[in-house]
């Protein structure tokens, strides 16, 4: 069993990516938390770094997070992988859940739920 959990966060806010270390380092102390600002340094991260989780926002300014959420589990089809994003629209979770996003968060009404998510369920869980 991994005694410390690796996070990948890929947003292109550092306002956003702050506020989510935070979170997650408080409902997970002894993490390692990993930041991208864009598509191409995300998917280099997670190659990089095989993180246990993915955040990740569905516009990034070089492309669309919803193709790194596919090549994402395409790999690594355990790796938990939360989508937050200001365009919850159903179209969109529609489609990221069938390419296996673990969870579809509005930014704008969900953020809390972050560290439930990680308080609740551990990351070596099946959600």
């Amino acid at each position: 069993m991994k005694t410390v959990s690796k996070i990948l966060l890929v947003d292109d806010s550092p306002i956003v990516r702050e506020r989510l270390k935070i979170m997650v380092e408080e409902a997970l102390p002894d993490c390692i938390v990993y930041e991208a600002q864009n598509r191409d340094q995300g998917s280099a991260s997670f190659d990089r770094i095989r993180p246990d989780a993915v955040i990740l926002d569905i516009h990034l300014p070089d492309g669309s997070g919803i193709d790194l959420l596919a090549r994402i589990k395409s790999i690594a089809p355990l790796v938990r992988v939360i989508m937050l994003t200001n365009y919850a629209y159903a179209q969109y979770e529609h489609k990221c859940k069938n390419l296996g996003a673990d969870y579809f968060l509005d930014k704008s009404k969900e953020y809390d739920r972050i560290r439930e998510i990680f308080e609740t369920t551990p990351i070596d869980e099946a959600v």
